[in-house]
């Protein structure tokens, strides 16, 4: 058996933080959560007015941040004076837990800024653990080469090769380039949720054609196999497994019930985060 396409969504052009622009995929009117993945925004711009305001202090509880720079940099602090950098090809992956305020603010004036912001959710007896960062650089991130591309394991495995990325739910998340012409099988759990999102030319998944800044939610059972037919392509695959939870949210706060969005609200504004 092979996954097959359940749908194709294209983002909407949105803006965030200071004014960011951006291009929100999942957690927009067209699909609002892919279980256990609340949101996932590309970022991207050669234009310093499109980005440079960045993301000043500001909270989250509740949840994981996976934040993967394919080209820029990008200085992340927060409350607790930890500090991080990104440059092109890291990722930093920030669980909040029961609470954190943190920026995120471009370290460059000028040239390219690119990259995705995946919102991965905390089950309910993880919801309020203590923060954590991993500053993943681009070299820890392993690289598999087969003939006709290769794999960045983000998080996950394959072919026995492990990322880096520590998840607190099964979860696996690879940036793939794929030659023309060329074919991948990849397996996935089944039962699993997941989704290619195409950021440089376009694949096929049986009959299903996926062209660029298109995102493909998979069917949940069976081999992945993909194809690209007209050019290179390069894509992030990302599947996770369903919390089947109640999700409540409150802006930069996920938990299970209004009353704990709430809790969030009161802890955040009364200085309990800090």
């Amino acid at each position: 058996m092979n996954r097959n396409v359940q749908s194709i969504i294209k983002g909407i052009k949105t803006s965030d933080g200071a004014g960011v622009n951006l291009t929100r995929i999942i957690g927009s009117p067209e699909l609002n959560m892919l279980d256990p993945f609340l949101l996932l925004d590309e970022f991207g711009s050669e234009d310093p007015n499109d980005y440079i305001a960045g993301f000043p202090p500001h909270p989250h509880r509740g949840f994981e941040t996976i934040t993967y720079m394919l080209n820029g940099k990008f200085r992340h602090k927060d409350s607790a004076g930890n500090e991080g950098f990104l440059t092109d090809g890291s990722v930093q992956w920030m669980t909040a837990g029961k609470g954190v305020i943190h920026s995120e603010m471009p370290e460059q004036t000028d040239g390219l800024i690119k990259g995705f912001q995946l919102w991965l959710n905390l089950p309910k007896e993880k919801k309020m653990i203590s923060p954590k960062y991993n500053d993943i650089n681009a070299d820890e991130i392993p690289i598999v080469n087969f003939k006709n591309g290769k794999i960045k394991i983000i998080s996950g495995k394959h072919l026995g090769i492990s990322g880096p990325g520590k998840p607190h739910t099964g979860m696996l998340y690879f940036d793939i380039l794929l030659d023309i012409g060329s074919d991948l099988i990849l397996p996935i759990e089944n039962g699993w949720n997941g989704f290619i999102y195409v950021y440089s030319g376009s694949i096929n998944i049986l009959d299903k054609e996926i062209n660029k800044n298109h995102l493909a939610v998979l069917t949940q059972e069976g081999e992945l196999k993909l194809h690209s037919k007209e050019e290179d392509s390069r894509f992030i695959l990302v599947a996770g497994e369903p919390l089947n939870e109640p999700v409540a949210r409150g802006g930069p706060f996920v938990m299970n019930t209004k009353s704990e969005i709430l809790q969030a609200f009161s802890d955040y504004e009364e200085g309990r985060f800090a």
